[in-house]
């Protein structure tokens, strides 16, 4: 059984935050950024932005799902 490890998706509006967190969870990437959107809408915005930046900085990107433009 292979390990399920929490990193950026190339499946991305901004950072692949919320579409890391679908691949993780196995849900649709739209329930994730919905549920997020709504997040930072009812907390004034600061907290769900703070969130976001965190995650942005602190998760790994997915290298398998990335290619390199020449």
């Amino acid at each position: 059984m292979e390990a399920k490890k929490l990193t950026r998706s190339a499946n991305k509006m901004l950072a692949g935050v919320c579409g890391g967190i679908a691949e993780y969870f196995d849900i649709d990437p739209t329930l994730v950024r919905a549920a997020y959107a709504a997040l930072t809408i009812f907390t004034t915005g600061f907290p769900g932005l703070l969130l976001y930046i965190l995650l942005m900085l602190i998760m790994p990107k997915d290298d398998d799902n990335y290619t390199i433009l020449n």
